[in-house]
């Protein structure tokens, strides 16, 4: 049996200490990231979609850089891997999945949910997608393109879903409120 599988907060402990005495990163600096993951929600990624139907030029610099789009809402992503995010439009819809394991913007959206590291998830969002949006009461039209993205160790993926009808004169809360995790992911579409 290994130091890891007797105690891994011992383990933990090691490493903490081996990465600051190196100035790799510090212990406060550790906690600091663990909490942060620990108090990121869906909520946090709902306010920054809804900020993107009201806020052109944040819409804008969503699109084209995540990771400062989130890093200018005061979400920290030093050190992370990049954020892409893709727009769903009339004839496009993105779906999210990490095919190997359960890669995540965890500090946008929080922990993932537990059927994204299924690999019953994984396998059919790649082998049957519309199949899989379907249970989940998403249904994709044929003429409709369907894209799937692979979140990575290098990359992370979200979307910005689209904006539903009726909802122009809502304000950002509002519209927040309207937002689930599945929205983000691609699995699921807001509704009004």
């Amino acid at each position: 049996m290994t130091l890891s599988e007797r105690d891994p907060r011992r383990l933990l402990a090691a490493l903490q200490s081996l990465l600051a005495s190196k100035g790799i990163v510090s212990a406060d600096e550790i906690a600091a990231r663990i909490a942060q993951t620990d108090r990121a929600t869906p909520a946090q990624g709902a306010a920054l979609v809804a900020r993107a139907w009201t806020d052109p030029a944040f819409r804008a610099l969503l699109l084209a850089d995540g990771t400062a789009a989130v890093e200018a809402a005061d979400i920290p992503m030093r050190g992370l891997p990049p954020l892409g995010v893709l727009e769903n439009r009339p004839g496009l819809h993105h779906l999210v999945v990490c095919t190997l394991c359960s890669c995540y913007p965890r500090a946008v959206l929080g922990y993932p949910p537990f059927w994204f590291k299924s690999a019953a998830y994984r396998a059919r969002a790649v082998r049957d997608p519309r199949g899989l949006l379907a249970e989940f009461g998403t249904l994709i039209t044929p003429e409709r393109k369907l894209r799937v993205v692979d979140s990575t160790a290098d990359y992370r993926w979200m979307v910005l879903p689209r904006r539903p009808a009726g909802t122009d004169d809502w304000d950002a809360a509002r519209l927040a409120a309207l937002i689930r995790e599945g929205d983000m992911i691609g699995v699921t579409v807001p509704a009004a």
